[in-house]
């Protein structure tokens, strides 16, 4: 499973979710879902906008968890 760490990194940054939207002119439904790991599918403009708006890597934003340990 993979694991998009949007929450965290909005915490690190102080910044909500509706900052992000304007910053990275996706949708605010987009990132709620990715907020609260919902999305089925992300696109690569977006995982570029989100990387520069956040100023991090592709590796802060997203971590692989084997699908037997997804129930921590």
């Amino acid at each position: 499973m993979i694991k998009i760490k949007l929450s965290d990194l909005l915490g690190k940054h102080k910044m909500n979710q509706k900052t992000l939207s304007r910053l990275t002119n996706i949708r605010p439904a987009t990132i709620s879902k990715m907020y609260y790991e919902e999305t089925k599918r992300i696109d690569i403009c977006q995982i570029n906008a989100l990387c520069k708006a956040l100023d991090c890597e592709i590796s802060e934003l997203f971590e692989y968890v084997p699908d037997n340990q997804n129930s921590k």
